[in-house]
């Protein structure tokens, strides 16, 4: 049986601070539009789609940042993308900061702040929402670096875990869908979280600086985007999934970003890439039955895996130094 489906990556150019909600929100739609016109049945959008990437910017109370974040979706501003994806019959994945008022985890109900991404049907309804788990950066106003990395200020780490869902997708009945958001892409452990469900596509979006921040080592320029597209491959392979990585690009606010938007097959392949820092789609088809190959063979996980030698996986953050060895 051929599950094929078409998947766009919805790459944006940079979002101004001072660029309204109204206007991204018309980019975004005019993307879906292509995406239509291309066959897609999937578009992927970038993290925090809907803003610039304000976490590089320091306020003393959060409160004053509420603007940045959505308490409810589809609100009166991004109800015009909700509306392109009914009328395009597309799913579609969209990051964006979240603004929910619930318990914490001593029961409380308060404001709580995460960078979030969900999958909307074709209906226009949230059929998943994942929450950011590795949050890069720092909490407080940072002097080592030139420019300010406040994700941990600015949101709580994810509590919903790494969610799969099974859901129709263009003329295929269930597609195994998961998300991930910028920084999960570079721990393996979020791809095997979501390959131990036999996720078939993963979508993440990142908005990450195409030159290293921080006065603390050199990186060559290429590498940043070597070491994405490397951490995208590897989960892709190692968990005979489909993945499509789509980035925010070029000169945002006078910081770079990185752009070169990915889709990726089961064995780690590029199968189509970004090559401008503006809005631009890429599209390739996905035969979801490559998924099994890999599924079946190497990476059985009910065959292969040995939990009993990762116990240090789950019992231990930091690393430790092993044992120095002593000549007999």
């Amino acid at each position: 049986m051929n599950r094929l489906i078409t998947v766009a990556a919805a790459q944006l150019g940079p979002i101004q601070k001072a660029e309204g909600r109204d206007a991204v929100v018309a980019r975004m739609v005019r993307l879906l539009e292509r995406a239509h016109q291309r066959g897609a049945n999937v578009v992927v959008f970038p993290e925090l789609a809907l803003t610039t990437f304000f976490p590089r910017w320091y306020v003393e109370n959060l409160d004053e940042a509420d603007a940045w974040y959505e308490e409810a979706l589809p609100s009166p501003t991004t109800q015009p993308i909700f509306d392109a994806i009914r009328r395009y019959g597309l799913t579609c994945y969209l990051g964006y900061a979240e603004i929910a008022h619930e318990a914490d985890e001593t029961g409380v109900v308060r404001k709580r702040r995460f960078n979030t991404s969900v999958v909307i049907a074709p209906s226009g309804e949230i059929v998943l929402k994942y929450r950011k788990v590795h949050l890069p950066g720092h909490k407080e106003f940072s002097t080592i670096r030139k420019v300010q990395h406040l994700e941990k200020r600015y949101f709580e780490v994810g509590n919903l875990g790494f969610p799969v869902v099974r859901a129709p997708v263009g003329k295929v009945d269930g597609v195994n869908l998961g998300m991930l958001i910028c920084n999960d892409r570079r721990w393996p452990e979020s791809w095997r979280e979501l390959g131990l469900q036999q996720v078939e596509l993963v979508m993440l979006g990142y908005n990450t600086p195409a030159v290293n921040q921080e006065n603390r080592g050199f990186e060559a320029h290429h590498l940043r985007n070597f070491h994405s597209q490397l951490s995208i491959q590897a989960g892709c392979y190692q968990n005979a999934t489909f993945g499509v990585g789509v980035a925010k690009a070029g000169n945002e606010d006078g910081f770079e970003l990185m752009g070169h938007s990915v889709i990726v097959n089961p064995q780690g392949e590029i199968m189509a890439m970004a090559t401008s820092w503006d809005d631009e789609l890429v599209v390739a088809d996905c035969n979801l039955d490559m998924c099994q190959l890999g599924r079946n063979t190497i990476f059985n996980f009910a065959q292969h895996r040995r939990l009993e030698a990762y116990t240090r996986l789950t019992s231990q953050t930091g690393s430790t130094e092993p044992p120095v060895w002593q000549p007999a």
